[in-house]
């Protein structure tokens, strides 16, 4: 068993939901094997609230979360990524810095629950259902066995998983 801590960038156009969802539930799920972190091409410059809220329900920590850009994690100081796991198909469109250590990448497109228009409970239930979908792939991605799978692997197994649900 390694006990290496694998780095995760998520990836979304403007950094402010889906990709803080995946990251506050991948820092949750991993277990210590995986540290999340999350990034936009365009970042927004704040979080989404519904998306603040929605993790704050379901008890997760919301402290330190933010809108970056991609740029912060292509800097020669930056963590060095294992994995850049994309979670909206903009973000997947675009052309992204060369990241050191050259990570695997995945898409996992995902609907974005901060364009919902409608009522309170409307909008809740669309963070609900994105972070449920995040959430069915992360359990996915954190039972792999990613010692003893090769990159190639890797790869085929985290594409599947961008399909699934």
């Amino acid at each position: 068993m390694s006990d290496k801590i694998f780095n995760v960038l998520f990836l979304c156009t403007t950094n402010s939901a889906r990709s803080l969802l995946a990251e506050a539930q991948l820092n949750a799920l991993g277990k210590g094997r995986f540290k999340a972190f999350s990034a936009g091409s365009f970042p927004a410059g704040m979080v989404n609230s519904g998306a603040i809220d929605f993790l704050q329900h379901i008890g997760l920590p919301t402290e330190g979360l933010r809108s970056k850009s991609w740029d912060e994690f292509a800097s020669p100081d930056a963590p060095v990524m294992d994995y850049v796991l994309t979670v909206c198909d903009d973000a997947a469109g675009d052309t992204p810095p060369v990241w050191p250590g050259h990570p695997i990448s995945a898409h996992w497109g995902v609907v974005d629950p901060a364009k919902l228009k409608g009522n309170e409970d409307q909008k809740h239930h669309a963070f609900m259902e994105t972070a449920t979908n995040l959430r069915k792939r992360i359990e996915l991605f954190v039972s792999l066995p990613t010692s003893s799978l090769d990159r190639m692997s890797l790869t085929r197994h985290l594409n599947e998983i961008g399909k699934a649900v």
